[in-house]
């Protein structure tokens, strides 16, 4: 309907129209031209007119020459017959005037259509490359009754908000430029919740036992060769000559991981090795598919590989699982989890495969967590567990994984010593928490809408005096907050306290402490919250171990009770 609209209100070529999470676009070639949001309104009623005249959907099976034939003025479609494999059942979809590839299944007929949205127009490249021709990408979504759009439509305005891209700019978090495309730059508040976040990994490898590494950054390509990435990954890297030989950036970290391993002899008693790196990772993607924080060049991965025997992965995998909940529980985050299994071309035994899934499957029991299963979706060299998170308006994120790999350690002949002096392969365990930092930063940014939790918050206390006699107490108190490690400013402009105030609440410190002559006197402060609730005076001396306690605990609550 949306691609039928497109073609009779701007006559473009369609290129491609797949159906995402919520809604779907479509994209189209128009040329030197270029669609506007002010152009949203025409094609929903090109829709509308569409939906009211209840069009059939018609399914037809069509030879590849056949569909040459339908489609020789649309070189995209084109392209997308020919890449078909030559057994492919090429099936094409009818509704009233249009017709383009498609495979289904759809609709009886175009008049359950009730209600739609074309929410968005932005621009695209084919096949997401920059070098080729440019596309304009028409978002829309549609629902059976006007209700469940409206819903829809307050759901996605909180989220705009929310969006982290807006907080990150309002808050002074980050930004992007484009003479480093894709590569953050962490302003001071963006870099204190940038460091607690690895700052919480960091407490939990400790208290878990693993070992934090720190590993190059630029490889020679025979490393990739070796570790297959430069068959399979090679456009996603960034490479380069160096002295007639080539190099990469790393994109992930478990080859050099596996040198770390395989740097002397191992003996069985040294596993589980569990190695943890934060080194800065780099990844080609194509400047049309970079968005925000959740899709980067440039990004760390709080990711660590497990080198054990076989039969410690239930144990490791099992622990793997408990500090993911515990994280996840201190950012107040959902989550469900799927265990993927052995695919049609899996390397490796068969028996090696089924004792992994085994241990998976009773590690994912032993959470106590409700799991599903996704059969023959593991990847070739091993089976894993799949983590989705879901943030407060229950949007579902990727993030955490846990992958066993039984082909590394064989492409880097990674061996350890059995108690009989046998010869034996480890088994590697990928995982991460967090996944990317920068992505869980954009993730979490949405999640509290900007209102961070103390621990997390680069806006810890503002100190407000009253008037400038108070100027010197308020710098008093700061410091000696300062001395307690909180992310502490005092106001001393010469605006009114009541706009000190607002402002800092809009500013989204956790406590605003207000002092005048008689808090000096006293030793006390006036404490509020952003939530613009006053709480009353109380002895800087008790109420500091008080904001440390909730700090530390990592609470989600004020000390107070209030909660935004």
């Amino acid at each position: 309907m949306l691609g039928q609209a497109l073609e009779l209100e701007y006559g473009v070529d369609l290129t491609i129209g797949p159906a995402l999470e919520e809604g779907f676009y479509y994209d189209c070639y128009m040329g030197d031209k270029a669609l506007s949001d002010g152009e949203r309104s025409n094609i929903e009623k090109r829709i509308e007119a569409i939906a009211k005249d209840g069009q059939r959907f018609e399914r037809v099976v069509v030879s590849r020459d056949e569909a040459l034939a339908m489609f020789e003025e649309n070189k995209f479609k084109i392209e997308i017959i020919n890449g078909l494999p030559e057994d492919a059942t090429i099936t094409i979809y009818r509704v009233g005037p249009m017709v383009d590839l498609c495979s289904g299944p759809h609709l009886p007929n175009s008049s359950f259509v009730k209600a739609v949205s074309v929410f968005n127009v932005s621009r695209a490249f084919w096949r997401a490359d920059v070098a080729k021709e440019p596309l304009q990408r028409v978002y829309a979504i549609t629902f059976p009754d006007k209700a469940q759009l409206k819903e829809w439509q307050h759901r996605i305005e909180e989220a705009k908000k929310r969006d982290h891209r807006n907080v990150g700019v309002q808050q002074e978090l980050f930004f992007f430029h484009q003479l480093s495309p894709g590569s953050c730059f962490f302003l001071p508040y963006g870099g204190r919740i940038y460091n607690a976040l690895i700052e919480l990994m960091r407490e939990k490898y400790w208290e878990y036992e693993y070992e934090e590494v720190v590993s190059p950054n630029i490889y020679n390509f025979s490393l990739w060769e070796t570790s297959g990435h430069a068959d399979h990954y090679r456009e996603n890297m960034f490479s380069f000559d160096v002295e007639k030989a080539e190099y990469g950036l790393k994109p992930m970290n478990c080859p050099g991981h596996c040198l770390m391993f395989g740097n002397r002899v191992r003996s069985y008693r040294e596993l589980p090795l569990r190695l943890a790196d934060f080194g800065v990772l780099h990844r080609n993607e194509f400047s049309g598919a970079l968005h925000g924080l959740t899709r980067v060049r440039r990004f760390v991965q709080d990711d660590a590989h497990i080198f054990c025997r076989p039969d410690q992965v239930m144990a490791e995998v099992t622990s793997f699982l408990k500090m993911l909940n515990e994280v996840y529980d201190i950012f107040g985050l959902d989550y469900t989890m799927a265990l993927s299994t052995r695919p049609e071309g899996y390397l490796g035994e068969l028996e090696l495969w089924n004792k992994a899934e085994t241990a998976l499957t009773e590690a994912l029991n032993s959470t106590g967590r409700p799991w599903v299963m996704n059969p023959g979706d593991g990847a070739f060299y091993g089976p894993k567990i799949d983590i989705t998170v879901y943030d407060a308006l229950r949007r579902k994120f990727q993030c955490a994984t846990v992958q066993l790999d039984f082909q590394l350690p064989i492409r880097f002949n990674l061996t350890y010593a059995t108690e009989g002096t046998e010869s034996k392969r480890p088994v590697i365990v990928h995982r991460a928490v967090l996944g990317s930092v920068e992505r869980m930063f954009a993730i979490l940014t949405e999640h509290f809408a900007g209102k961070w939790p103390l621990w997390l918050s680069p806006r810890q206390v503002m100190v407000v005096p009253i008037s400038e006699s108070s100027y010197g107490y308020a710098q008093q108190v700061r410091s000696e907050l300062r001395k307690a490690w909180f992310h502490v400013d005092a106001d001393v402009s010469d605006r009114k306290m009541q706009k000190k105030v607002r402002e800092a609440q809009l500013a989204q410190f956790n406590y605003i402490l207000v002092v005048g002559e008689n808090e000096k006197v006293e030793g006390t402060v006036n404490a509020r919250t952003r939530d613009n609730k006053v709480h009353g005076m109380h002895k800087l001396a008790d109420l500091i171990p008080l904001l440390v306690q909730e700090r530390d605990s990592r609470s989600l609550n004020s000390v107070f009770g209030s909660h935004d």
